[in-house]
């Protein structure tokens, strides 16, 4: 992967990315999905953040030897802190995180959102209490997808504040709207997790020491679910 030829998973994130969005990459790593934007002609301008020096020296040098240092502005900041109020931006995009890694950045970068961004997130896990955070901050989820690359199973969650939206607790577990769409790799990505649940459970009956209670129901509930979901004819909610 580079700046000439993104990763199928980054290049899912950039299909998300308005035309003349001016873009914040928050943990930008080289810098490739930024560059690759610019000189596809969909970003204005853009800042990719890094909190660690060696991501950042990277994404520095990615910028500098594609000519696009007047364009792409790099910053050693934590979070959302690398936004500027000069800066425009109308998307910001947090790739390759946790779920809660992701939140927590959102949540503790809440004075440098205006509002208006658009938000791109890729969780790699934790998507439920993401999926939760952007629900009780009044955001509402305008599309989902899954992917598998290399083995593992990505989602995309893109969300703006366009009215607030209520989720069932089904809703935050599979995302609203991947329920609907059921595409084919939502359902092989769930037939997987269903088979980890199941040996979980297993486990749980085995282990020596007492598992908690509610760590087994919660576990147990899960796995409902998803057999629901999956069951033949089952219900599209």
């Amino acid at each position: 992967m580079n700046e000439q030829r993104l990763s199928v998973r980054l290049d899912r994130v950039a299909a998300h990315v308005p035309a003349g969005a001016r873009l914040a990459d928050i943990g930008s790593d080289h810098g490739y999905l930024l560059v690759a934007l610019m000189n596809r002609g969909v970003i204005a301008a853009a800042v990719a953040g890094e909190v660690a020096l060696t991501p950042f020296h990277s994404a520095q040098r990615t910028v500098r030897e594609n000519g696009l240092s007047q364009r792409i502005t790099v910053r050693l900041a934590n979070g959302l802190a690398a936004i500027e109020p000069g800066d425009g931006i109308t998307a910001i995009s947090l790739c390759g995180m946790g779920g809660e890694t992701i939140r927590d950045i959102l949540d503790s970068g809440k004075a440098h959102l205006s509002g208006e961004e658009r938000l791109i997130l890729q969780p790699n896990g934790g998507e439920q209490p993401l999926r939760k955070w952007l629900m009780e901050n009044g955001y509402r989820i305008l599309c989902e997808e899954v992917l598998r690359e290399n083995r593992f199973d990505y989602e995309i969650i893109v969300a703006e504040r366009i009215g607030p939206a209520m989720y069932s607790a089904e809703e935050l577990y599979f995302g609203p709207l991947q329920l609907q769409e059921r595409s084919s790799a939502f359902l092989a990505k769930w037939q997987r997790i269903l088979r980890l649940k199941q040996q979980t459970l297993t486990n749980f009956a085995r282990a020596r020491k007492a598992v908690p209670e509610e760590k087994v129901q919660e576990v147990a509930q899960q796995a409902r679910w998803i057999s629901e979901l999956l069951a033949p004819g089952g219900e599209r909610r």
